[in-house]
């Protein structure tokens, strides 16, 4: 039981480390990236609640689970959800922290709650499912959450500090990183769930379902990466502005 849940909370307290130690100009206090933590974890009830809600109805519209079924599960239901109800614990908390005062801050703190989420999540599957699918979320399921809360969190801290027209930009920019956060989120789990639909795999083995899987996660992680490289060198420039006007005064 004890080895299944250090499995299961291992690989998100490994990715909230590694982007913690990439903060390295003003890094955060404890007690907001916690607090943000833990409504990660909380945001799980709406979502859950919302996914319920929603699958009822889609069932009954789609009873022959088409691929319209799977597409709507994946986006709407699924990635809608869990990446809305993410969102908004970093726009309504995290966002308006005092201590949000750089750009990687918008990464750090939609690590934070998506880890949370993830992390209550996979404690739930592994318990249930056991060492094969804490193995396997360990390597797909909870990087490829801290993935999708790179790209929403690099969109997050550019609304706060990005140069364009103030109200125009920072809508903008929450839109875009919600909405690359969803379609990498849904498409990932779209070829996952269409392993379901018995007339999808008639034409297409699973392990072709599992590589469009893997393409997403691929993509998804390498454009995370680059976006950390991007928001490292906008707070280092940030950073150094800001000590260079306390030095000027």
């Amino acid at each position: 039981m004890l080895s299944l849940l250090a499995l299961a909370v291992a690989p998100g307290a490994a990715i909230t480390l590694y982007i913690y130690s990439r903060d390295k100009y003003d890094r955060e206090p404890l007690k907001p990236l916690l607090i943000s933590f833990l409504l990660g974890a909380l945001a799980t009830v709406p979502a859950i609640f919302i996914q319920t809600k929603l699958k009822h109805e889609l069932n009954q519209y789609f009873p022959g689970f088409t691929i319209l079924y799977f597409i709507l599960l994946s986006f709407i239901v699924v990635a809608g959800s869990e990446e809305g109800c993410k969102y908004l614990m970093l726009r309504y908390y995290a966002y308006r922290n005092k201590a949000f005062n750089e750009p990687f801050d918008g990464i750090i703190y939609s690590i934070m709650i998506s880890m949370g989420f993830a992390t209550l999540e996979n404690i739930g599957y592994v318990l249930e499912f056991g060492f094969q699918t804490g193995i396997l979320r360990m390597f797909l399921s909870v990087p490829s959450h801290g993935a999708f809360a790179v790209l929403m969190g690099y969109h997050v801290g550019l609304a706060k500090f990005d140069k364009l027209p103030r109200r125009r930009g920072t809508i903008q920019h929450f839109i875009k990183g919600l909405l690359l956060a969803i379609f990498f989120h849904g498409a990932f789990d779209f070829f996952l769930l269409l392993q379901n639909n018995y007339q999808v795999t008639k034409h297409v083995s699973n392990g072709l379902l599992i590589s469009g899987a893997l393409v997403m996660w691929y993509i998804a992680i390498r454009i995370s990466i680059r976006s950390i490289r991007l928001h490292e060198e906008l707070s280092r420039q940030h950073y150094h502005k800001s000590d260079s006007s306390i030095t000027e005064v």
